[in-house]
């Protein structure tokens, strides 16, 4: 009798802890890609704070350049474009293409020498640089993210997990567009 208690004992505690185990995979899973989710959400706030600070930096370029319109033109396009993207894919590739443009525009603004002491235009610049900054930090960790929820999906463990939880599919990172890469030309 005594030998049947333990051989219980046993058995409860070894089902408890692949319970345990199971439960503790399946949450796993899940907070890895809700840290993913969160990096995208820093990206699409840093991304909504640079086109609300756009208009404000395009007029204020705009009054001294007024003959520039084709590069105000792309910005003011690429920003609409930014409310009606639905999809992360299509945030990213607006994304890539505003990072361009915007450093179109600022070339602009070193052909003018006047615009360059204006204080609106620095402190529109400064804030833009700002927000640049913080997009790439931003980048930077959804990357990072990505590929821990990547790679915990590659496990052997990871797999069963992720597909257990629907999360099957690997998540995308957030790559530069070649046309950003490209050094802008300055001419004086």
């Amino acid at each position: 009798m005594k030998a049947l208690w333990i051989a219980l004992i046993v058995i409860v505690v070894v089902v408890l802890m692949i319970g345990g185990w199971l439960i503790n995979g399946l949450n796993h899973v899940v907070r890895l890609d809700e840290a993913v989710n969160s990096a995208w959400a820093q990206i699409d706030n840093q991304l909504q704070r640079r086109n609300d600070l756009i208009p404000n930096l395009v007029n204020t370029v705009k009054g001294y350049a007024a003959q520039e319109k084709d590069v105000f033109l792309k910005v003011t396009e690429l920003r609409s474009q930014w409310g009606k993207a639905n999809t992360q894919a299509e945030k990213m590739e607006n994304a890539n293409q505003m990072s361009g443009a915007l450093g179109r525009l600022l070339l602009v603004a070193e052909n003018y020498p006047q615009l360059k002491s204006n204080q609106n235009f620095l402190a529109l610049q400064s804030q833009l640089e700002g927000t640049e900054n913080r997009i790439a930090v931003e980048r930077m960790r959804y990357n990072r993210d990505v590929k821990v929820f990547n790679a915990y999906r590659r496990t052997v463990f990871g797999s069963i997990f992720a597909s257990m939880r629907g999360l099957t599919q690997p998540r995308e990172y957030f790559e530069v567009d070649e046309s950003v890469k490209a050094v802008p030309a300055v001419k004086f």
